[in-house]
């Protein structure tokens, strides 16, 4: 059991006390991912452009690519494979093509899109400050969980690739039901990992991350801005930190 403790510039101090686990989004939070979720997204839009003539800026646009980078509150970053294939079909569908037509068509681009040169883990590197900031929630015992838009084989390979794998005891990906943002997600997530929502915390870069976590009782919720080039606006967020220095941990 830990206290959390978090320091803004000229703000008072925001402490989390009586604290057994901690959930983290992935992307964005953990892991540098805008630049993968950019080239993704580029690659996904060409493919479906190229059977569904006249969809590729209403796409990238949707995908949330714009000309300072990607929207952190966009498809791409916010919502899971399958929410992005269905907001693809739909563009589809408006060309005339049949529903599951559209679908079929989607999805064949995607799996082809999402066959790159490396697996996702090797081209979304773990943020230098995250490893020693893990390394001391797990010294003080603290359950650790990865809850993620993301499926649960990418957040395991994740885990794995960055030599974590040992120090969290559970991964809750949208291949899972429930699924994020779900609250009851949050809720078996904490569960899993034997504790109740109210001695849990949950640290993420975007508003879903958020308003699940509050909605499911959580302790606290603290969003993360330091993930991405430009600015992100968190929601419902107890507090949101924009670097690694601004909060510590104190055992109890």
């Amino acid at each position: 059991m830990v206290t959390l403790h978090c320091c803004l510039p000229d703000q008072p101090q925001r402490s989390f006390r009586g604290i057994k686990a901690i959930l983290f989004d992935k992307d964005g939070t953990l892991a540098r991912s805008e630049d993968f979720l950019r080239a993704l997204a580029y690659r996904r839009a060409r493919l479906v452009d190229a059977q569904l003539p006249g969809v590729l800026e209403p796409l990238l646009m949707a995908f949330g690519l714009e000309e300072q980078g990607l929207n952190p509150a966009g498809l791409m970053a916010v919502a899971s494979r399958r929410e992005n294939v269905i907001a693809a079909a739909a563009y589809g569908a408006e060309t005339g093509k049949d529903w599951f037509e559209a679908l079929a068509i989607v999805e064949q681009a995607f799996t082809e899109a999402d066959r790159g040169p490396q697996r996702k883990a090797q081209e979304t590197p773990l943020f230098p400050p995250a490893r020693s900031f893990l390394q001391t929630l797990i010294d003080q015992k603290v359950a650790l969980g990865l809850i993620s838009g993301d499926v649960t084989a990418n957040l395991e390979d994740f885990l794995e690739t960055y030599g974590l794998a040992a120090g969290f005891q559970g991964v809750w990906g949208a291949d899972r039901s429930p699924a994020k943002p779900d609250p009851d997600c949050f809720r078996q997530a904490c569960a899993e990992l034997g504790v109740n929502p109210s001695e849990a915390l949950m640290v993420g870069d975007a508003t879903g991350d958020m308003a699940m976590a509050r909605a499911a009782g959580a302790a606290g919720c603290i969003g993360v801005t330091w993930g991405w080039s430009r600015s992100v606006r968190v929601q419902q967020a107890d507090i949101v930190l924009s670097q690694w220095d601004q909060w510590r941990v104190e055992p109890e």
